[in-house]
């Protein structure tokens, strides 16, 4: 059973959970659910919990999750920006973010296609990037990639730190090289103060990774209001929302969809009940997902899951920007990973309930 558990990270446990009490809920009594998913829930844990004695924040994670799963509620709150993080370090962070120096011809930022008034995205398909070269993939948003398992869609980066580096060195991004971006930071005296006076070694790849992605790290948006729900303020949704939630859970969606980010936590195939790049009809490298990156025949059109944070307002939708509504995403979400048929009001419920995910960023309703 351990040899099996190696395979699955605490949101896939916490996913597999959540199926099993959906599956044998409509049939079976409260009280032996109660006892059949306790039990379940306990071996999950302390077997993957022996499987990784060496990561406690992880085994942390799952118990939590474990601990949502046992009280019907397969999503947990997100948590405040972490306190340990260096303010002067994401201060510098946020400054590079947003400096198009890092750029081949100093045009593009990393805001430039995760603009932080734009909920973190640019609203394309496809973005732009040096010289106007369109790239391959929709921009995901930046809001809450802290909480992601692995960056991009075909998770090719482990950290955010690695993450750097591909818009980087991409040349229809930004086009450059760590050479160049060093370079460029050193003939600039305030630059050069900064980094000194934060890292003794001064302007390196390293040091300009750790800036952006410790700026990363406090780009969480907690308080949403299915955050305040789930805190015990059942007034923080309507009626219609909580049904949406309800609808959520019900057909399945939180087999994927789950934990403190709603996603991000996991790996699954785009097309689980139905292939959605034969109906497509234009498919390009792009579309084969984690296979670019594993080589593996079993890992084409396999993506990972994004976070629903805020998914009311990064359209368009999917990994190739495809869907410009939310209710027609949901639908499209439901056909082929669920293989189900969603009526309108399904539709509606759904995305009612997506739409209390909005959270707030440094104290103010992300837009």
């Amino acid at each position: 059973m351990r040899r099996i558990l190696k395979i699955f990270d605490p949101g896939q446990t916490a996913g597999i959970l959540w199926t099993y009490y959906a599956a044998v809920k409509t049939s079976t009594p409260n009280f032996v659910i109660a006892g059949l998913l306790t039990a379940f829930a306990a071996t999950l844990v302390i077997l993957t919990w022996r499987e990784a004695p060496s990561a406690p924040s992880g085994v942390n994670t799952q118990l939590a999750m474990a601990d949502a799963i046992l009280r019907e509620e397969p999503i947990a709150p997100l948590p405040p920006v972490p306190d340990e993080l260096d303010p002067l370090r994401a201060a510098l962070g946020e400054r590079l973010f947003h400096d198009p120096v890092l750029s081949v011809d100093h045009t593009i930022s990393c805001a430039s296609c995760h603009p932080l008034d734009r909920a973190g995205t640019d609203g394309m398909s496809k973005s732009r990037g040096v010289g106007g070269a369109l790239g391959s993939v929709n921009a995901p948003t930046v809001f809450n990639s802290a909480l992601n398992f692995t960056q991009f869609w075909d998770g090719r980066a482990a950290t955010l730190e690695e993450q750097v580096a591909g818009p980087l060195h991409n040349p229809v991004e930004m086009g450059s090289s760590w050479a160049t971006a060093v370079a460029r930071l050193n003939q600039s005296d305030d630059y050069r103060n900064i980094f000194a006076n934060l890292y003794p070694q001064g302007i390196t790849a390293e040091t300009i990774a750790d800036a952006l992605a410790t700026f990363e790290r406090t780009l969480l948006t907690p308080d949403a209001r299915f955050d305040r729900y789930l805190r015990g303020e059942t007034e923080a949704l309507s009626a219609e929302e909580i049904k949406g939630y309800a609808r959520f859970k019900g057909l399945g969606c939180a087999s994927c969809h789950q934990g403190v980010n709603v996603g991000g936590n996991l790996f699954q195939r785009f097309g689980v009940m139905g292939d959605y790049f034969a109906d497509k009809g234009e498919s390009g490298p792009s579309d084969l997902g984690r296979f670019n990156v594993t080589g593996r025949q079993e890992d084409r059109y396999v993506f990972r899951v994004p976070s629903l944070r805020n998914v009311a307002l990064t359209a368009p939708y999917f990994h190739d920007g495809s869907v410009e509504k939310l209710e027609d995403a949901v639908e499209t979400m439901a056909r082929y990973q669920l293989g189900r048929s969603l009526t309108a009001e399904d539709r509606q419920l759904i995305a009612a309930f997506l739409r209390t995910l909005n959270g707030n960023f440094r104290g103010a309703p992300l837009k």
